[in-house]
């Protein structure tokens, strides 16, 4: 059975109307519709199943790395919020077109500032304001595209970033219609070779001299981080010296 996953959040960068999106996307793919949630569900259980699922949907989000353990075929929908535009935050649109993904990307854009709620009460560091001087208050309310900046301190992008969304159901739809190539489908799945481990963590080496006319050197190493979510039957490492 093919199937859409799509990430929900409980505390900020909320898709408002959650459940009208999902009932738009199951009438208009005839698919059923997942949530899943990082602040909900362990780690490999989300990747269990976005792993067989036709398309990914999500608010923009460190959330849409998982867009690397798609099968080949599926599609990357990322929601950015008002104000907020997608040709300046493309990690995702990258991973996508990365060789051997074989993914479909599509970007839609809250352009409707009634959609949106922001919250200028909030800490600085999840989008608030309100410690900034007034007239730095008032020209981030007045903006309508947030300035190109410097990752990831900028309160204007903090601001923006952290709204919740109200996602206009026949704009996102003309967006997916548009910008799909085909209908996302699972006829090719991706080889579990195309996802590598990644690289050994705190490795460390030791030498010690054992008598006048011999020594030991010792060489250890943390396993990749990503090694036990991966379906191999052997791993081997190479150590180079100089």
């Amino acid at each position: 059975e093919e199937y859409i996953v799509l990430f929900s959040r409980s505390t900020t960068r909320l898709i408002l109307n959650e459940a009208e999106l999902i009932l738009a996307l199951a009438q208009e793919f005839q698919m059923r519709v997942v949530t899943v949630s990082l602040e909900d569900q362990a780690f490999p259980s989300i990747v269990r199943v976005i792993s067989g699922a036709s398309m990914l949907v999500s608010m923009h989000g460190a959330q849409l790395v998982t867009a690397l353990f798609l099968p080949r075929g599926a599609a990357v929908v990322e929601l950015f919020p008002y104000a907020v535009n997608p040709e300046q935050y493309t990690p995702y649109r990258t991973l996508a077109s990365l060789p051997g993904m074989d993914l479909q990307y599509v970007s839609w854009r809250n352009t409707m500032e009634e959609n949106t709620v922001s919250h200028p009460d909030r800490p600085g560091d999840q989008g608030g304001i309100a410690h900034l001087e007034k007239e730095e208050q008032e020209r981030i309310f007045a903006s309508k595209d947030v300035p190109r900046h410097l990752c990831c301190s900028n309160p204007e992008w903090l601001f923006r970033i952290y709204q919740d969304t109200l996602v206009d159901i026949p704009s996102f739809l003309d967006v997916l219609k548009e910008g799909l190539k085909t209908r996302p489908s699972l006829k090719r799945s991706r080889p579990a070779s195309t996802v590598h481990p990644g690289r050994v963590r705190e490795p460390q080496c030791q030498t010690s001299v054992q008598a006048a006319n011999e020594a030991k050197l010792t060489v250890s190493w943390q396993i990749p981080w990503n090694l036990k979510y991966l379906k191999v039957r052997e791993v081997k490492y190479e150590v180079w010296i100089p």
